[in-house]
């Protein structure tokens, strides 16, 4: 569909200031510059006005939100790679159009990724607050010891732009690559990272020392690592998540966290978040991140960009590059 006049875009949250004033070049643009989060009212009457919405992971976009859209409303263009807070066949249905914004976090959730996998073995967090509480002594040989990664074994679940990025840094560090995949990858990418593919998920967490979690949230994905998944991995086992939060059984995890059945857990995501399970928190295991894998101003930017030649694209009668199809739902 031809748009003739400049569409109205509406903006959920602050971005930067780059990308908010080249919209205001391009578009009729209203900002959200106090960035407060819209309550379910603003949302619906945001819908009722805009030809296109800018929401972030942080807007659920449910049916019952997407039900009181405007004919107008023809285009989402997400300012992030999740789409799991958009009801995607709620927004097909009414005809809209959902973009993202692939690959252009895949670095900086790589590096994030790679941070917790040593942060948590090696107890980095423990020893900043020692340092920072006063009450470290001096040098001990039985201080803060932890776990070395090199030569350890890494279980990927989800061999995607992210889960690869994450597995080259991995065999840098010298662990031996592992993953689990609803398509096998092709024989070169294997070759080079020399991984090895396991279809069945359960076979491969029983035998792993890391996990990472590198997965889209999606239908099929919630509680991908069940209570009985997670029954699986060894004692010695770290798992490591910078996808979503909904994609592990979190309550399990902290059961199994407290009585010692796994090592320990670095986590950027969150199954309720922002609101967070306090006993995560009192967990001397457990490294916790405020969802900051794509936090750079880099990454801040790119997506911007992609939103920019979304909207661009559909304001000029063609298809957006990023739009989001059917094996999301």
């Amino acid at each position: 569909m031809t748009v003739k006049h400049k569409p109205l875009v509406i903006v959920t949250r602050k971005l930067p200031d780059l990308i908010e004033t080249r919209m205001m070049e391009l578009f009729d643009v209203r900002l959200n510059l106090d960035d407060h989060e819209f309550s379910r009212q603003e949302m619906a009457e945001a819908m009722q006005e805009a030809d296109v919405l800018v929401p972030t992971v942080t807007d659920r976009l449910d049916a019952g939100v997407l039900s009181q859209a405007g004919p107008q409303l023809r285009l989402i263009a997400n300012y992030g790679a999740g789409v799991d807070h958009i009801d995607l066949a709620t927004a097909r249905a009414r005809g809209i159009t959902v973009t993202n914004t692939p690959g252009v976090l895949t670095e900086d959730t790589a590096d994030l990724t790679l941070a917790l996998m040593l942060a948590v073995p090696r107890k980095l967090i423990a020893g900043e607050k020692l340092l920072h509480d006063g009450e470290w002594t001096g040098w001990s040989p039985t201080g803060l010891v932890g776990h070395r990664i090199w030569g350890k074994r890494l279980g990927i679940v989800g061999m995607g732009r992210i889960g690869t990025a994450v597995a080259r840094r991995a065999k840098a560090f010298g662990l031996s690559i592992h993953y689990h995949n609803r398509h096998r990858e092709h024989e070169s990418l294997e070759q080079e990272l020399e991984a090895t593919y396991w279809e069945s998920l359960d076979q491969m967490l029983a035998r792993m020392d890391i996990i990472s979690v590198n997965c889209p949230h999606t239908p099929a994905t919630f509680h991908l690592l069940s209570a009985r998944r997670l029954k699986l991995l060894r004692r010695e086992a770290y798992v490591i998540n910078t996808s979503r939060g909904e994609v592990i059984d979190e309550n399990a995890l902290i059961r199994m966290l407290e009585a010692g059945e796994i090592a320990g857990a670095g986590l950027d995501v969150f199954e309720n978040e922002p609101a967070i399970n306090p006993k995560l928190l009192q967990l001397e295991n457990v490294v916790a991140l405020p969802h900051m894998g794509s936090a750079t101003i880099e990454a801040r930017i790119d997506m911007g960009e992609k939103v920019l030649i979304n909207i661009k694209t559909y304001a000029d009668g063609h298809k957006p590059p990023d739009r989001v199809l059917e094996d999301w739902i």
